[in-house]
């Protein structure tokens, strides 16, 4: 089961969570990417008093936050947090890796991809699971 970018749109990832687990064989994989509230550059901005990327304060307009697009997001995970959520889900957690961002600014795309050797600091986590 793929899901991609989707966990942190819901108003109830638990009952996402329950269904998928409830679909998938006993073993079945789960493959599942969701934005890095703790990525390198929200920590950065938080010392800066600015609103972290992938954030939302409004669904109507951008506030505290670099960007320029609404994005949606009603929940946000670290690479902890998420591993957490996902085992007490039902499923066990085989790897959990980091992914670069695309909206990175072209100057920090080196170190954005340097930053996905630790899942903490990634822009985006993506976790493989299995169904208990």
């Amino acid at each position: 089961m793929l899901f991609s970018e989707v966990i942190e749109h819901l108003v109830d990832p638990d009952a996402a969570l329950d269904e998928i687990r409830r679909i998938l064989r006993p073993g079945g994989h789960l493959m599942l990417s969701t934005p890095n509230l703790a990525a390198w550059y929200n920590r950065a901005l938080l010392l800066a008093g600015v609103q972290p990327v992938f954030s939302e304060v409004s669904l109507r307009g951008i506030h505290g936050r670099p960007g320029r697009e609404v994005v949606g997001h009603l929940r946000l995970y670290t690479a902890r947090a998420l591993r957490e959520f996902v085992a007490a889900s039902g499923f066990t957690v085989v790897t959990l890796e980091g992914a670069p961002f695309h909206g990175v600014p072209r100057p920090l795309r080196p170190l954005d991809r340097l930053a996905c050797a630790r899942p903490q600091l990634a822009s985006i986590l993506l976790l493989h699971a299995r169904r208990t």
